[in-house]
């Protein structure tokens, strides 16, 4: 799933063909590591994200907006000094490498007609947007990369921008015959290898689909492929070169079986070696990679900025299950607090028998009618000994009354905390940690910024909505604030009640207006219930569900935790595909 050359070249064509002429309308910095341009051409308004992200760096044509900061960072403001309202005269790709620049047309200070380029370098974790004037020198740089960082090259103010030139590979598009055979079959190695290693710009997946259009095993070795074999694969990567240079780019997600079907490959031609009915195309290499990434794009930014509240969890939560193994440990050995009970009982009835210096006493046990043999201290007598027996007692007993309580709440803090995480594996959105950060400031493992006389945070989060197949109303709990608020102020006395058993995760609550539900609704929110859980992505999950009168809530209990006695439970796969989310 590799933002490769070949991708980027299909979106430097969509980019031309859109973008050539038009003018930069406005220029914003929603990321750190990202940029938004609007732009205006032909009568139709464009908006182009490019973004630097280290674990997801993209360039492509958004139709979304995005909230922006209060005060524009310094990078966003150098930008629109220098090219708002200026004309984007070529987007070009320098050989098949993961770059492109936009050269832009401007009036400077003076008036005068004036040349810019920005440049997105789209490599992984040395990803950079890079501002540069005619020249090649840089002006600014949205990553700062200085000679302590990279040995290989600085991006700083002032410095000349080059490619770094890391890899010995060839430009595919420029490759003739000879060159391809030499490349290519230099050495034994399988083939989809010797490939993507040898030319710019290719994938393992662009890679493995030339072999399988030339009709071979991309595994098989190099060394082991016969002269037709050999023209085979050559005349396959020539025709694909021939579509790349032509803009015949077809865009297309392959997915993989499962519950519901995953992405395992995009690109930015046909992947015909996997089944046409895995695989949906796109007019639009844009499209393909706003539907591939906005979920992806939305997990990684949700977890960085979750990172704080996420690492206090685990800390308490960790420190938590320690201290309850403990505790278990001690409630243990405790367990032996009634044989000490009963020593002491059997030597003050049976002590006037031991020997003085004895170290033990065999006497029947009134309690199994059996002999016992009590070990005995032979530096105290019989009565000191059962004295003894009885401090132990007393003190194991007192130790086990203690932790039965203890145990407990123990047990019950390692519970909140582990739906605390499960409600952050959740969290789709900036708004949706707003309520858990406000339940760990409750539970004190947060202090509120600002101290006690700062206002809580408006809430806005709101609990996810579905639509059953037959057109019933699901709601479901985001974290154990909304997981109360919707049992128990939400729901009605007949509405439906699901939960997946003995895990963490949420309530699913199905609104019944009075009705009776079909059988399909049910599994409909058993599914949500086993989805939204630690139980995602197992086979079968068990779900307990009742009617919402049947749930109660202990007076003094965590958010989110409740009882219920009378249930019915049902075992069902994840699979949520087939239901319909309200925004």
């Amino acid at each position: 799933m590799a933002f490769d050359g070949i991708t980027i070249a299909a979106v430097r064509k969509e980019l031309s063909d859109a973008l050539t002429g038009g003018r930069v309308y406005k220029i914003a910095q929603p990321e750190p590591d990202e940029l938004l341009l609007t732009i205006k051409n032909n009568s139709s308004q464009y908006r182009l994200t490019l973004s630097a992200s280290a674990s997801l760096p993209l360039a492509y044509l958004t139709s979304r907006n995005k909230t922006s900061p209060i005060t524009a960072p310094g990078f966003c403001m150098l930008l629109r000094k220098h090219i708002q309202n200026g004309r984007i005269l070529s987007i070009t790709q320098p050989g098949m490498e993961r770059i492109l620049n936009f050269r832009i047309e401007h009036l400077d200070e003076m008036g005068d007609l004036r040349t810019k380029q920005l440049i997105i370098e789209l490599m992984g974790k040395h990803s950079n947007i890079i501002f540069c004037d005619e020249n090649d020198v840089i002006i600014d740089s949205i990553k700062h990369i200085s000679a302590m960082v990279s040995s290989v090259r600085e991006v700083l103010p002032g410095k000349d921008y080059f490619i770094p030139h890391t890899q010995d590979k060839v430009n595919p598009l420029e490759a003739d015959r000879a060159l391809f055979m030499e490349r290519v079959f230099s050495g034994a190695q399988p083939c989809f290898k010797a490939l993507y290693t040898s030319f710019t710009g290719l994938s393992p997946a662009i890679a493995h689909e030339i072999c399988h259009r030339a009709g071979g095993n991309a595994d098989l070795s190099t060394a082991a492929l016969e002269e037709d074999g050999r023209q085979a694969l050559w005349e396959a990567f020539s025709s694909m070169m021939e579509e790349i240079r032509s803009g015949q780019f077809h865009p297309c997600i392959v997915y993989e079986g499962g519950k519901p079907p995953v992405p395992a490959e995009y690109a930015a031609l046909t992947l015909t070696s996997y089944p046409a009915d895995r695989r949906k195309d796109y007019a639009s290499v844009s499209a393909l990679l706003e539907d591939y990434y906005a979920e992806k794009n939305t997990i990684t930014r949700i977890r960085q900025r979750s990172a704080d509240l996420r690492r206090i969890v685990s800390n308490a939560l960790e420190r938590n299950v320690k201290k309850y193994d403990l505790q278990i440990k001690q409630m243990r050995d405790t367990e032996k607090r009634d044989k000490y009970r009963v020593y002491g009982e059997l030597l003050n009835t049976y002590g006037y028998g031991a020997e003085p210096g004895a170290k033990s006493l065999t006497c029947p046990n009134y309690y199994t009618g059996e002999d016992l043999t009590i070990p005995l201290d032979p530096t105290l007598t019989a009565g000191e000994n059962a004295k003894k027996y009885f401090e132990k007692y007393n003190k194991l007993k007192r130790t086990f009354e203690a932790l039965s309580e203890l145990t407990l709440e123990t047990k019950a803090e390692v519970e909140h905390l582990e739906s605390i995480s499960a409600s952050l594996d959740i969290a789709q959105k900036e708004d949706d940690l707003v309520q858990i950060r406000e339940e760990l400031i409750e539970s004190g493992y947060l202090h509120r910024k600002g101290g006690g006389r700062a206002k809580k945070v408006k809430i806005t989060s709101v609990p996810f909505h579905y639509i059953s197949s037959d057109g019933y109303d699901i709601y479901v709990g985001k974290n154990n604030y909304q997981n109360d608020d919707l049992t128990f102020r939400f729901a009605s006395g007949g509405d439906w009640w699901f939960h997946a058993k003995g895990i963490p995760g949420s309530h699913v609550v199905v609104k019944t207006k009075g009705a009776e539900l079909p059988d399909a609704t049910f599994e409909d929110a058993a599914r949500l219930a086993a989805y939204y859980s630690r139980g995602r992505g197992c086979e079968k999950v068990e779900v307990d569900y009742t009617e919402k009168k049947n749930v109660k809530k202990p007076a003094g209990a965590k958010p989110g935790f409740v009882v219920y006695y009378t249930n019915y439970s049902m075992m069902i796969d994840s699979d949520i595909s087939g239901l319909k989310q309200v925004e």
